[in-house]
């Protein structure tokens, strides 16, 4: 029989009934909205004025943007399974509530913009999470460095997409605006719980599997 523990907000299972539930919470993210508490921030902007070209590039970027969102739920739930600290789970746990919301906002951007997500969203889910898991097992230190150094690349990512967004596209510059502001937070709490210095080529390598994720997403 499968044994139940409730901890830190997460809920770890043991047995068929764990392999279930991480299941489970894999498909919500990928496929279904998430539960959300805060007003999406382009609901009072007003409605732009984008041609043909203007919509097709916007729709790319935040369909980079939801794949980003997607391997953000990944990472987070695969470094709360092996993180050791009920704190850090706890941190992970609200990190992970964030992240949903950004993913709730790039996916309505999207259906306004008439497009879809990237096709390849289970698989940026699948790689993410064994990053995840893997960061954890190393240690929290570790795993705070590693949720440090992906937050402020993903802060620079979302810099290049507000150079890039059109000047009247204030709906989604609403947007990418607000997840930078999260996720420059989520960057200096990680810091602050004591992150360790990831080695350059670490961070190397974290920024080529980025920019492999961003290309494809951008197309497909």
């Amino acid at each position: 029989m499968a044994n139940v523990q409730q901890k830190d907000g997460f809920r770890h299972f043991n047995g068929v009934d764990g392999v279930i539930d991480h299941l489970d919470r894999a498909l919500n993210s990928v496929f279904c909205s998430q539960s959300s508490t805060r007003v999406y921030p382009a609901e009072d902007m007003p409605d732009d004025n984008l041609d043909h070209a203007e919509k097709k590039h916007v729709a790319a970027l935040m369909r980079v943007n939801h794949a980003g969102e997607i391997a953000a739920q990944a990472l987070y739930h695969g470094q709360s399974i092996t993180a050791r600290d009920a704190s850090l789970k706890d941190e992970l746990h609200h990190a992970s509530l964030e992240e949903s919301e950004h993913l709730n906002w790039c996916r309505r951007r999207l259906q306004e913009l008439d497009a879809k997500p990237s096709a390849l969203d289970p698989l940026w889910y699948a790689g993410s999470f064994a990053i995840g898991v893997a960061a954890g097992v190393v240690g929290d230190r570790w795993n705070l460095g590693f949720l440090a150094e992906t937050e402020h690349q993903v802060v620079r990512h979302l810099e290049s997409h507000l150079e890039q967004l059109p000047a009247q596209d204030a709906r989604s510059r609403a947007i990418v605006g607000q997840m930078k502001q999260d996720e420059q937070a989520h960057a200096e709490l990680a810091e602050s719980l004591g992150a360790a210095d990831l080695p350059k080529v670490v961070q190397g390598l974290m920024k080529l599997s980025s920019q492999v994720m961003t290309t494809l997403a951008h197309k497909v």
